[in-house]
């Protein structure tokens, strides 16, 4: 299997010798509203003292709709949503939990919609209307109703990062912190949370007791570049997941960390960039943590492609459903993933290259 077998429409994705260092700038958008039922509750109204805090204007609504963010075409749309932060309350369904494996047992949202400009987001498609931030103010709620969802016996997993980043929208918010607070007193309970941003002093100190893993999503250095808009760079993620893993002695926040390696795409000399980013990985967690990885190969619907292509009409991602494989789910839905033959030399590479350098830290799944 050669490169160009794998993925012949990522030739513009080159390898990039100089790996960049800057980090993410604080998203801060153009629209900031807030529903009335929002600005009821308490944490609705630490949410306002952070967003005026950082000197943005606020828009107060007369009724708990959100209007004012289509635009004239799909792209303008895409535009005004993705500049519009609106806090809201989560609506009842919000307090069913579903199932998220296989990385948490459950999935609880502090927010909808993300601040960053992936062109193969995961939300296209799987979120409905224009892409807006979300935020809940209701989150002292929605943090309550997981109790009813611990297991007695064992540990029960919940994943905060389904639909957001939230490090990318935590200087708005607060809703990490909190998360983080909260599940630090519940022994049977565990946080999870992902992300592409690298903000983390505001976490260093919160009691977490072990109990929130932090993950950072990393990629290649040219796929970073290329596909991943507004967000940190992969050196800012490293230096940021060393300062979460590193013992509170040291200055660190002692957290539980880990890496989720996504979307893996086998663009040109993807061998050798993956490589060297396992290899920077390891130079940068040069001292014993609690670390995990989770694979994650890269996959779209016919739902997302039609947005994505909405959104991002000049990408360069390999959206060519000739090549791949199709997965259906138990409902009917169509996945393309990669062929079988590839994934398997993909999966024996990271697998192998892995084990290498992290023996005592596993691989959760792949996928």
């Amino acid at each position: 299997m050669t490169q160009t077998q794998l993925f012949p429409s990522l030739d513009i994705l080159t390898p990039t010798p100089e790996p960049r260092q800057h980090s993410a700038k604080l998203w801060l958008p153009k629209r900031v509203v807030f529903t009335p039922d929002a600005l009821d509750q308490p944490f609705g109204q630490q949410m306002l003292e952070r967003v005026t805090a950082q000197g943005l204007e606020v828009e107060l609504l007369k009724s708990n709709r959100l209007t004012g963010v289509r635009g004239e075409d799909a792209r303008d749309t895409y535009r005004r949503a993705k500049s519009t932060l609106a806090v809201v309350c989560a609506p009842p369904s919000a307090l069913r939990l579903q199932p998220t494996p296989p990385s948490a047992d459950w999935q609880m949202n502090l927010a909808e919609g993300c601040p960053a400009h992936c062109q193969y987001c995961y939300l296209a498609g799987s979120l409905a209307g224009p892409p807006v931030v979300k935020a809940f103010a209701n989150l002292p709620q929605l943090l309550a109703n997981t109790q009813a969802y611990e297991q007695p016996g064992r540990v029960t997993s919940f994943e905060v990062s389904c639909y957001t980043d939230v490090l990318g929208i935590e200087h708005l918010t607060g809703s990490l912190a909190e998360c983080i607070r909260y599940y630090g007193q519940r022994e049977g309970a565990h946080l999870r949370f992902v992300s592409k941003y690298d903000h983390v002093d505001s976490l260093l100190g919160l009691p977490h007791h072990g109990r929130t893993r932090a993950r950072f999503s990393l990629n290649a250095e040219a796929a970073v570049r290329k596909l991943e808009g507004g967000t940190a760079s992969v050196e800012a993620r490293l230096q940021a997941l060393r300062k979460l893993a590193l013992p509170v002695e040291q200055g660190g926040g002692g957290y539980p960390v880990g890496v989720v390696l996504a979307p893996i795409m086998p663009l040109p000399g993807w061998q050798d960039e993956y490589r060297h980013l396992l290899d920077r990985l390891a130079a940068t967690l040069d001292f014993p943590c609690d670390l995990t990885a989770e694979c994650i190969t890269h996959r779209f619907t016919p739902g997302s492609k039609e947005v994505l292509l909405q959104w991002y009409p000049n990408t360069s991602l390999d959206l060519e459903e000739a090549t791949r494989a199709v997965k259906r789910n138990k409902f009917g839905g169509t996945k393309f993933v990669y062929q079988p033959t590839d994934m398997r030399t993909l999966k024996e590479f990271f697998y192998q290259e892995w084990q290498q350098r992290f023996p005592n830290a596993p691989i959760l799944y792949w996928t």
